[in-house]
């Protein structure tokens, strides 16, 4: 048979102190009590300090406010503006610092912790996830448009339909004319795909050069008959196509590149990048190390938001977050 508490209690408390009067007994168990009263009383005046504490964020931002630095690819540098436009309209309490620089840079801020998200046109490499694993960083990304590099050459060049042959000639200094070619930057993420993609890690001749820019690009590029230029499909579209449908500059000439599948020739304008018809089509992701809600995750989730996505597709990107259906189309003339 179980005992009431408050006998056993009596029991151990007669044994302990070995009291013979129940009232010197007693008296011992009231000190007792007063004792184990005064710690609860201790532990929860703790506990209502450590509730009532400092209620400071552990961070400073989150995905609508604050200030956070993010590095861009500088090829994106014209949809790039659009998007945090946008942003800053609906979010005013949002301070984004965008540092558009050669993807390689872009890299470098990211595992210097200098940039919590970068916008770059690949994913990371096995070798950089486990530098990750190593610097305790936990990445996210995903891609968020489709894009093209074009190739543009001078009003006056005779190629203006360029197979893959072509290109690698081109760009090894063997081809049957002799162009200077003309990239963005040395570190650039247009000079990586076509090394990777064309050439397959071969190495570019000495024909080669690097502007300041892509602007700088086609501007070299309009006054040299001689010269053709790689840059980000972004900055060939003229500003005053209102249609969408996709106009370009008129100061250089974009050429059209042979698809070696089908056997046909392509331009950089958004539903052959959708397709993949376009032979020279890479992604935009965005990689981010934040592991809490912070401003770099609220503008990332924007730009795979509808609105985000809808100014992708305005400047004549595809956009990879929204459900969109192309349907092939006879034109009767």
């Amino acid at each position: 048979m179980q005992l009431p508490f408050r006998v056993i209690l009596l029991n151990y408390c007669y044994n302990r102190y070995n009291c013979p009067s129940i009232f010197e007994l007693m008296s011992k168990i009231a000190v007792f009590m007063r004792l184990l009263n005064n710690i609860l009383l201790l532990l929860s005046v703790s506990v209502i300090m450590v509730s009532c504490g400092d209620n400071t964020p552990k961070h400073a931002d989150n995905l609508a406010k604050g200030t956070v630095d993010i590095s861009a690819d500088e090829t994106y540098q014209p949809v790039i503006e659009e998007e945090l436009k946008v942003f800053d309209s609906s979010y005013p309490d949002a301070h984004i610092t965008i540092n558009y620089k050669p993807e390689a840079e872009c890299f470098k801020d990211y595992f210097d912790g200098k940039a919590r998200i970068i916008l770059v046109t690949r994913e990371l490499s096995k070798a950089e996830k486990e530098l990750c694993a190593e610097k305790k960083i936990f990445p996210t990304s995903e891609a968020l448009a489709g894009d093209g590099i074009a190739v543009i050459v001078n009003n006056v060049s005779p190629d203006t339909f360029l197979d893959h042959d072509a290109l690698v000639g081109i760009l090894t200094g063997t081809y049957k004319k002799k162009y200077t070619v003309v990239f963005d930057n040395q570190g650039s993420s247009t000079v990586r795909y076509i090394t990777d993609s064309v050439l397959k890690g071969g190495k570019l001749g000495a024909n080669v050069y690097a502007a300041k820019g892509n602007k700088e690009v086609i501007d070299y590029v309009s006054k040299n008959p001689d010269a053709i230029g790689f840059v980000g499909m972004g900055y060939v579209f003229a500003n005053e196509d209102t249609s969408r449908a996709g106009t370009f500059i008129q100061n250089v000439n974009v050429a059209a590149i042979k698809n070696e599948k089908d056997g046909q020739f392509y331009k950089p304008y958004q539903a052959y990048i959708a397709l993949k018809s376009y032979p020279l089509t890479r992604k935009l992701y965005y990689i981010n190390t934040e592991s809490y809600p912070g401003l770099g995750t609220g503008f990332a989730n924007f730009l795979g938001s509808h609105r985000g996505q809808l100014v992708f597709l305005h400047d004549h990107f595809f956009p990879l977050k929204e459900q969109i259906v192309i349907r092939e189309a006879d034109i009767n003339h």
